[in-house]
This record gives structure tokens, sequence and C-alpha cells, in this order.
């Protein structure tokens, strides 16, 4: 009867010890996952940092490109009453 007894306090010892090694590797599991969702959550702010300045940057490309045409529309103005004006000048000499 001992020896029975022995063997299953053997087995429930041995059942205890692997649950233990269960709960111990998915203690360590929890952790990592943890590790791993700092660090996802850090590197989405600093995407999301990065987009914000892209949308700026392409904002002030778009301002940029608006104010170069007007430019350019400006210039082609007083290219125009440059040449009226050189046309008169050439009209005053005959």
């Amino acid at each position: 009867m001992a020896t029975v007894k022995q063997a299953t306090r053997g087995a429930e010892l041995d059942s205890l010890d692997r649950l233990e090694d269960k709960v111990k590797r998915l203690v360590a599991m929890v952790e990592r996952m943890k590790n791993e969702q700092t660090r996802a959550a850090e590197e989405n702010q600093r995407l999301k940092a990065e987009i914000d300045s892209l949308r700026s940057r392409a904002a002030s490309g778009e301002s940029m490109s608006i104010e170069l045409a007007a430019i350019k529309d400006e210039r082609e103005v007083i290219r125009g009453r440059v040449s009226d004006m050189l046309q008169q000048l050439e009209a005053l000499n005959l």
C-alpha cells in the first residue's frame, strides 16, 4: 500500500512540476508580449510623427507650387508690359 501511495505522490509531484513549468513559460510569454506591445506602441507613435511631418512638408510643397505659378504669371505680365514700353520707345524714335 505504501508503494502505491508513494507512486501516486510521485505522480502528483511530477504533475505539479509540469504545471509549474507551464506557468513559468506562460509568465515569460506574457512578459515578451508586453515588451513587444510596448515596442509596437513606440514604433506607432514614431510613424505617426513621421506621417505628420510628411503631410506638413507636402502642404508646404503645394503652397510653394501655387506661389511659383503666381510668380510665373506675374513675370509674364511684366514681360508683356516691358514689351509694350519697348514698342512705344521704338515708335518715338521715328
